[in-house]
């Protein structure tokens, strides 16, 4: 592993090899297991590509306030160098203060963070703390220009005021944070932990176990009054010094009058010498992701791929579509006429299940028709049928009571519209009508079909697409807060990871952690 000391050995070692993927961990040293974990995510291969893993170490001082822990904050860069040599960082960018700022702390440009993230929280009685982060951050990002910036949840505070400093400059990098990494009675990894004496750290093990305890006793809807009280009341009985005790919306951190939506039950204590923050995520249901988008765009394969690595039951709705189509073509009745088609539907059973290699099939009054409902004749039909009233109201009833629970990613044309307009996170996933052409040719010729010629190909779909955006009932849109992700160019697994970075913008790995559960140390 490297030691980079000034902003030329920086240079020179980002300059090794430009094609890899950069990505970076900024901390304050002192490191520890919490620590380590984000070195080991940064490593992971995401797309195919193998990352380069930066660490970074700087005390920054703009971030303490008067009276604070700045002169005594713990500092070993060798212990740093070896702990993050362990987890996976090819090097450690330690620079002295007049390289962060070469006019002295109080010389340069400052960075202001967004003032709605800093009425609450931490930022209550650290006044000016986040505008020494925000500012720390920048100048760092301004000399690594990592491609991915790794964050802990720990901080949750700063994580989302930073992702909001990244979007409003522009700054082209992904921000990914990591869920909070826990020890012994779920107390979280700091670095403050060290200023825990004899008993101290068995009792700031009250402040995990009463957010945990009486966060997962919180109903949808219960009100903050009472629950922010007992939350005090277990804390002062453990004779913590409390700073604050607050309920919040996660991403706004506006405070809140009861659990609603994703809410953050969050606390600031004193223990002893060490200041000690945690939180815990209050969620009314699992998750709800909603992929709408023309067809042809690659929603059935990215998002079965995007199900699996969340932990989320893949719903295809655009299957429950074409199943209703064949059995329409089935039973002989004009698939233009709402008329002919609407008896059908008062006799149908139709059914989604899964493989044993976690796919979806579907069968129609107990026929399985999970192939047959992909031939070119259904596919030319199916966006009749679909726009047909009785068939979205009969097919989105059905599909709301598939989503009650939640804990699933849908995708079709109107899931974030008309379907699940209260998913937790939407996306319109497109192409250009040739590059969809171009995959809907290859999909035909895996499937054993006939290909036409790809000018036929692509008039075909552009049809499709102005069928599908001006029908009567629910015609294909973009959901206003839907995020359009074009895939022209990108590799399935770039697309795939796209949509990952996307839903941890809206759910933490904390809130829900996905097939692997929550990390510990």
């Amino acid at each position: 592993m490297r030691l980079l000391r000034t902003r030329a050995e920086l240079l020179s070692w980002r300059h090794l090899e430009p094609d890899r993927p950069l990505h970076f961990v900024p901390t304050m040293g002192a490191l520890h297991g919490g620590h380590q974990s984000l070195l080991r995510r940064a490593a992971e291969r995401l797309d195919g590509r193998r990352p380069r893993v930066l660490l970074s170490v700087f005390v920054n001082p703009l971030q303490f306030g008067a009276g604070e822990d700045f002169e005594r904050y713990p500092r070993d860069l060798e212990r740093d160098g070896q702990l993050a040599a362990e987890a996976g960082a090819e090097a450690l960018f330690a620079p002295e203060l007049s390289v962060i700022y070469p006019d002295g702390p109080e010389g340069g440009t400052r960075v202001l963070a967004p003032a709605p993230l800093q009425r609450e929280l931490c930022a209550r009685s650290r006044p000016g703390h986040f505008d020494g982060v925000a500012t720390v951050v920048c100048r760092l990002l301004a000399l690594v220009r990592p491609d991915r910036l790794l964050l802990g949840e720990k901080d949750w505070q700063q994580l989302v005021i930073l992702r909001r400093v990244v979007a409003d400059l522009g700054l082209p990098l992904t921000v990914q944070g990591c869920a909070t990494m826990r020890g012994e009675g779920d107390l979280a990894l700091s670095s403050r932990n060290r200023y825990l004496q004899g008993g101290e750290r068995q009792q700031a093990l009250a402040l995990p176990a009463a957010l945990r305890d009486l966060g997962a006793a919180a109903a949808p809807g219960a009100p903050a009054g009472p629950l922010l009280a007992l939350v005090r009341q277990r804390l002062q009985e453990a004779g913590l010094a409390i700073d604050y005790v607050q309920l919040t919306a996660a991403h706004t951190l506006r405070p809140l009058p009861r659990v609603e939506g994703l809410s953050l039950l969050a606390a600031a204590v004193h223990c002893g010498s060490a200041r000690l923050i945690d939180h815990v995520f209050l969620m009314p249901r699992p998750p709800i992701v909603a992929i709408d988008g023309p067809a042809g765009a690659g929603k059935s394969t990215v998002t079965r791929a995007l199900a699996a690595r969340l932990g989320l039951v893949y719903l295809d709705t655009g299957a429950m579509y074409r199943a209703v189509t064949w059995w329409v073509m089935r039973q002989g009745a004009d698939p233009a006429s709402a008329e002919a088609v609407a008896p059908l539907l008062q006799n149908l059973d139709l059914q989604l299940s899964r493989d044993a290699d976690g796919g979806q099939r579907v069968s129609v009054n107990g026929q399985d028709v999970s192939e047959a409902i992909r031939s070119p004749e259904v596919t030319a039909l199916v966006s009749q049928v679909a726009a047909h009233g009785c068939v979205r109201e009969a097919l989105t009833d059905q599909q709301r009571r598939l989503g009650e629970k939640g804990a699933l990613v849908a995708e079709g044309r109107d899931i974030g519209t008309a379907v699940f307009p209260d998913a937790d996170c939407k996306v319109f996933l497109t192409a250009t009508v040739s590059e969809r052409a171009r995959r809907r040719a290859e999909d035909l010729r895996q499937r054993g079909f006939a290909v036409p010629p790809l000018q036929e190909l692509e008039a075909s779909i552009a049809e499709r697409d102005r069928l599908d955006s001006s029908r009567e009932v629910a015609p294909l849109q973009q959901a206003e807060d839907a995020v359009e992700l074009i895939t022209d160019g990108l590799s399935i697994d770039a697309v795939i990871q796209a949509l990952v970075d996307l839903f941890r913008e809206k759910v933490p790995e904390e809130a829900w952690p996905g097939p692997g559960g929550q990390p510990r140390a």
